[in-house]
């Protein structure tokens, strides 16, 4: 770690602290987020989710990950530094954002969901702070909690901000999945035209009855598993109609009203996919592609480092500026000058970071 300069400090969350920092050596501005527990072995870092999601999605919509360093049982994510995050951007201005600007936006956002889900993950903490911007530019960060899809439910701990969480996450399903990033996804959309949050419930009851006073209150037509949710957990939806998403929403075009009706649909078989969002009207014009690397992701090294550690988990290491090699190596190169392991220039990874 004594080759970055911390600056100042970003952000401070559950499991880690995000800092600003500058590469002594050729000054280049990253964000390091360091994990708050700590990590005896490399093996032990290798099985922490975010490592075991950030291995295998390479997107430039996605917070590019750029070295891992486990250095006296602490552990460091060094990611690539965006300017700010987009709750920053909403709770800073005085006026709206404009249409073409959430637009592109959106597009990228949908553009790393659709990738994300298509390589077996879901994100489970979409909100603004986790979407990190560099003027025109946005992209997914912080995979703290994110789970493959194919993994076992239930699923019991903790998963995304009230704001943002999905009614069959509110009513305990235990069999949710990807939609729950699009609902978030449909919330986040209200909020950069209203600058302000679709659903603000102060608890999880008051989320739901925020979420009724919007969609109007579930029924056997509209979400039939959410009325057996609700009954398992002795739960009464108050009664609501539905507002018409123009009378909250102002300022945006009828393409987008309708873009995110779908997305906040109560039942979560009837939300679109990330992928049928990018095919909706709403982003027919006035988008910027966003080119995918579809070229195979540097992630030999990581992985075959993750094996050797794992046969070798005393192995002690040195750092290695010209590229990563595994813990054998690194003894047979040099003498261990400290108890840290480096997986240095790992080109080619995405992962999270920024702000929070």
């Amino acid at each position: 770690m004594n080759r970055y300069k911390v600056v100042k400090q970003l952000g401070d969350g559950t499991y880690g602290t995000v800092w600003k920092a500058i590469h002594r050596q050729t000054n280049e501005v990253v964000a390091i987020k360091k994990m708050k527990r700590k990590f005896y072995s490399w093996e032990e870092c290798m099985n922490l989710r975010e490592v075991k999601s950030l291995r295998k999605l390479n997107h430039p919509c996605i917070v590019k990950l750029k070295e891992v360093i486990r250095e006296n049982d602490e552990l460091f994510f060094v990611f690539e530094y965006l300017e700010c995050n987009i709750y920053q951007i909403i709770k800073d201005r005085d006026k709206f954002v404009p249409e073409s600007r959430i637009r592109n936006w959106c597009y990228q956002i949908f553009q790393g969901l659709a990738y994300i889900h298509k390589h077996g993950f879901f994100h489970r903490d979409m909100k603004p702070e986790n979407l990190l911007v560099n003027k025109d530019t946005v992209k997914v960060g912080d995979f703290g909690l994110a789970r493959e899809i194919r993994s076992r439910p239930p699923y019991t701990d903790y998963v995304s901000t009230r704001w943002y969480r999905a009614p069959e996450v509110l009513l305990r399903s235990e069999y949710y999945s990807a939609p729950i990033d699009n609902f978030a996804m449909g919330a986040i959309m209200a909020e950069l035209y209203t600058l302000r949050p679709l659903f603000p419930g102060s608890s999880e009851p008051d989320e739901i009855y925020k979420i009724c006073s919007v969609l109007g209150t579930p029924t056997a037509q509209t979400w039939p598993e959410g009325l057996k949710l609700a009954s398992a957990m002795n739960f009464r939806f108050p009664q609501f109609s539905a507002t018409s998403l123009s009378k909250i929403i102002t300022n945006a075009s009828p393409e987008a009203l309708d873009l995110i009706q779908s997305l906040i649909h109560w039942d979560p078989n009837k939300r679109p996919t990330a992928v049928q969002a990018l095919q909706h009207p709403y982003f027919a014009v006035g988008v910027r592609p966003v080119i995918s690397s579809n070229s195979p992701m540097n992630t030999d090294r990581l992985n075959s480092a993750a094996a050797a550690a794992a046969g070798n988990k005393d192995s002690t290491s040195v750092e290695d500026r010209n590229g990563m090699r595994g813990p054998k190596q690194w003894a047979e190169t040099a003498p261990p000058r400290q108890d840290s392991l480096y997986l240095s220039d790992l080109e080619g990874i995405g992962g999270g970071g920024g702000g929070g």
